[in-house]
């Protein structure tokens, strides 16, 4: 394959705060703020960002500085994710999560989406008020032409998505047709806080958050009431799913309708059957299988730029890809381009 078409499904941006805080509305407008304290949550204890040693590696970014990764990649599009505002789930107080997400998505359309039609962004929610967070996601999407939204794998609310509550997030996302996102990266809560070594905590906090939320989707019927929802689960490579599906089948059939009352099929045949995707890792060894197991057309490829590498590295992974003799081109082509236009309905 020469030149394929390219659509990143996964990048990043980090935030400007201080530029952020120029679009809060009402009682926070004009706010003064100690710098000694970020606008989000911080995502745990660890000292993240940090480039010791790696001078080329990116420590903030602008939307000049995203645009020359589009071009160098040779993207058609990237869908960017927030880097801070990954800790929407952390955040204690509803109003100051509905303040915040709002400043932020209207910030992200004026300094992204305005500059670059391939910049395209997905809404930040508050999700401690699914209310709240159904109508940023209508406004988000009506009136800064985000292409969806992203749920934080990691939340401080006690439920998962499953729960009824968040029910007004999936009703209006599947109105609206537009897809929801879940996305990990804090660590808080979840048994790897007596870990000594960041490696060891960035190796499970992306795919166990992304499986419990997984598994209270699937198994507390979201795709059931919900059958046209569009829902992807990012950045924990695809091997993780096939896995999880066997799990469940295997809890469903020894189980059955007592333990699973809201499913009228195995917790596998929800993904198979309806529009769930997952990204995958270009190193992936268990890739071929997983494209077997789901299908070809869930599949979709994240640059995660800018995060952990240094700028060199991002620009192998294309061609890493292209290389795999066991994926056909077609496969290749879907994974690079295909599912996530159809996904993110670019």
């Amino acid at each position: 394959m020469q030149n394929p078409k390219v659509i990143d499904a996964d990048g990043h941006i980090y935030e400007n705060h201080e530029e952020i805080e120029e679009y809060f509305e009402g009682k926070y407008r004009g706010m003064r703020r100690a710098r000694a304290y970020s606008l989000f949550p911080s995502l745990d204890g660890w000292p993240r960002g940090l480039g010791a040693g790696r001078p080329d590696k990116v420590t903030e970014t602008r939307p000049e500085d995203v645009i020359r990764f589009v071009d160098n990649m040779g993207l058609e599009s990237t869908v960017l994710y927030p880097t801070a505002a990954l800790a929407i789930g952390l955040v204690q107080e509803p109003a100051w999560a509905c303040a915040i997400s709002r400043a932020y998505n209207n910030w992200f359309h004026a300094r992204y989406i305005k500059r670059d039609s391939r910049l395209k962004g997905v809404a930040v929610l508050p999700i401690q008020d699914a209310g709240s967070a159904a109508a940023e996601l209508r406004y988000a999407v009506e009136k800064l032409d985000m292409v969806g939204a992203f749920l934080p794998s990691a939340i401080v609310m006690n439920k998962a998505f499953g729960h009824p509550d968040f029910q007004p997030i999936f009703r209006e996302a599947e109105r609206l047709g537009v897809p929801l996102a879940i996305h990990g990266a804090p660590s808080r809560g979840f048994g790897f806080d007596y870990f000594e070594d960041q490696g060891q905590v960035h190796a499970l906090e992306h795919p166990l958050p992304l499986m419990i939320q997984f598994t209270s989707i699937i198994c507390d019927g979201v795709l059931e009431k919900f059958p046209r929802l569009k829902l992807a689960f990012l950045e924990a490579g695809c091997g993780w799913l096939p896995y999880m599906m066997d799990r469940l089948d295997y809890e469903y059939g020894t189980r059955g309708a007592s333990s699973f009352p809201q499913l009228k099929k195995k917790p596998s045949d929800y993904v198979k059957d309806y529009p769930v995707y997952v990204t995958c890792e270009p190193e992936e060894t268990s890739l071929a299988h997983v494209a077997k197991v789901i299908g070809d057309d869930r599949l979709m490829f994240p640059s995660d730029y800018p995060h952990e590498r240094v700028y060199g590295e991002f620009l192998k992974d294309i061609p890493e890809l292209l290389a795999r003799p066991e994926l056909s081109d077609q496969t290749k082509q879907k994974i690079l381009y295909d599912n996530a236009k159809e996904f993110y309905r670019i």
